[in-house]
């Protein structure tokens, strides 16, 4: 069976755990029969938006001329706005980058009963090193199947029980069991949990001091093809530890399925008869009677980036907060080509919201009774890289936020009668949202993919594994005049042809109507937890429930 200091001390003591506080509707903006007229937000969001997406700011790549404009435009925002600064040094904090480029990466060596073979590199399999080193070698490491390569106690699962995989490499499977199985009573069904995430699966790995982690893809558990895992640039960026990350496997990597069939093959076994074999309540690790080899060399550089941030500090509890977030940065300049990848709603769309929001809270007459943070972070495209600095480097403890806000693509296409929140049920945050979706004759709607695990990748992820509760919401494809077809079109054409792209441009045709009406929403899901003594929690078993709890503990 599978096993699984604002405040004085005695102000923590008085600010008890409390339930979610439902807001009221009457507290929301007027509407009219239409439900999105009167929803104009803010005068200059349209301009930040212009601004932070032109070709002047060169893409907004960290460490490049577009970082330094960005970070002017909105430090220069923030001090005419009168937001307390992140320290006496201003309003950014440093997070260092190393970017770590592959100059050689050997194909995969295996050998099975004396007989040699290989896996040829992007063709077959892809590897790197997370480590900060010039390089690695693996010599006849071990590979043992661990199934999906998970421990979640909450789900009274672990792949690794009784196993000892030091020196060893791991093999497992993407996703997690509740996608195989489309059961609900499973994991969380066809929704993704972390612990299907790639990231999870190689840091799992290293904490079990497993030398190699290779995850088997298969296009649908993983949500995307081979040519996702092989065909960009190989080149890797991390956040420059101490530790080099020598605490890491050290080697990552993904093999092709048809590959994966070969390594079964050696042992009697199809990739089905694997599946089956991990979904069963009493599997063990299995040992796939191959050993690998290979060499990884880098060379590597490193970066400093910044977040943004500035804040409003609380009148009564200013060691509480709210926190709003979005990243600024996006691709940069194609040195080749010398395209630009202004990122306009990928993610000029969201930094300007931050900004907007952060005027609607600075012009109110009586500042808040918690403080408000307003954290625009850096090198998301690089992996969450900014938000988990920030996570692990917070202004304000962790375990005194109430709440946070992520704004990410925003809906540039109209009003919108949908709400469409990823993460659905996460936790609740959404009952917070609903009073106000509603008094703009809206309806919360759930993320149509949630098999995708898009919640685990943005920013506000690196909050969430803290345990602060967070809402990733915005208007969906259901247009009040043009009908849901048409809402779906334009998401469509947006993937396909403006994604990670320069076709990602400012449009001055863009109806922002949709985007105003999701402010107000944001706008008031913050003033009321700014001004209210709640404490929004995860949804029971969430995998984040248990930080949260031990952040109750720490506050009482």
């Amino acid at each position: 069976m599978r096993q699984l200091t604002f405040l004085a001390a005695a102000s923590l003591l008085a600010v008890a755990c409390s339930p979610a506080q439902t807001p009221q509707p009457e507290t929301a903006p007027p509407v009219d029969a239409d439900g999105y007229v009167d929803y104009h937000f803010n005068d200059n969001y349209r301009e930040h938006l212009r601004i932070l997406s032109s070709d002047e700011f060169e893409g907004r790549a960290p460490g490049t001329r577009g970082e330094e404009l960005t970070i002017e435009y909105a430090t220069d925002i923030f001090s005419s706005l009168g937001l307390e600064p992140y320290n006496e040094d201003g309003y950014l904090q440093p997070v260092p980058l190393v970017r770590i480029a592959p100059t050689r990466v050997t194909n995969m060596q295996l050998s099975h009963n004396d007989e040699q073979s290989e896996f040829k590199y992007r063709e077959e399999m892809m590897a790197w090193t997370p480590r900060v080193v010039e390089q690695v070698e693996v010599n006849k490491s071990e590979l043992v199947f661990v199934g999906y390569g998970i421990v979640a106690p909450e789900f009274d699962w672990n792949d690794y029980e009784g196993l000892d995989v030091e020196g060893k490499t791991v093999v497992m499977f993407v996703n997690d069991p509740g996608y195989a199985t489309q059961d609900d009573d499973l994991f969380t069904g066809n929704a993704m949990t972390y612990y299907g995430r790639w990231t999870y699966k190689f840091e799992e790995a290293a904490r079990q001091g497993a030398t190699g982690a290779i995850i088997i893809h298969e296009t649908g558990p993983a949500g995307y093809g081979w040519n996702v895992i092989a065909g960009g640039s190989p080149v890797r960026f991390d956040l420059a530890r101490e530790n080099r990350n020598m605490d890491r496997s050290t080697l990552e990597g993904w093999i092709t399925d048809n590959k994966a069939e070969e390594l079964f093959a050696n042992i009697g076994m199809t990739l089905g008869e694997a599946h089956e074999l991990a979904l069963a309540e009493d599997f063990s690790a299995i040992d796939l009677q191959t050993s690998l080899s290979m060499t990884v060399e880098n060379e590597f550089e490193y970066i400093d980036t910044h977040n943004i941030l500035g804040y409003i500090e609380g009148s009564k509890y200013p060691e509480e907060h709210v926190i709003y977030m979005a990243h600024w940065d996006h691709l940069g300049v194609e040195p080749i080509s010398g395209d630009i990848y202004n990122g306009a709603q990928d993610n000029a769309s969201g930094t300007a919201g931050v900004l907007s929001i952060a005027e609607k809270f600075a012009q109110a007459e009586e500042a808040p009774e918690r403080s408000v943070v307003f954290l625009l972070v850096g090198a998301e495209e690089r992996g969450l890289l900014g938000s988990a600095w920030y996570a692990d480097n917070p202004m304000l403890p962790l375990e005194q936020a109430a709440a946070g806000i992520n704004m990410d693509v925003m809906n540039v296409y109209g009003p919108m009668k949908d709400f469409v929140v990823v993460g659905w049920e996460n936790s609740d945050m959404q009952q917070y949202a609903e009073p106000y979706v509603e008094a703009q004759n809206r309806y919360l709607a759930p993320e149509t993919n949630p098999e995708a695990g898009i919640f685990y990748r943005s920013d506000h992820f690196s909050l969430a594994s803290k345990g602060v509760p967070m809402l990733y919401a915005k208007g969906g494809n259901d247009h009040f005049e043009k009908g849901e077809e048409w809402g779906q079109e334009q998401r469509a054409i947006y993937n396909r042809e403006a994604y990670h792209q320069p076709a990602d441009e400012y449009d001055p045709e863009w109806d922002l109507r949709g985007t105003h009406q999701d402010l107000w929403i944001y706008f008031r899901i913050g003033n009321h937890l700014a001004n209210s003594r709640g404490w929004p929690q995860w949804a029971e078993g969430n995998e984040f429930e248990a930080m949260r709890t031990r952040s109750d503990e720490q506050r009482q």
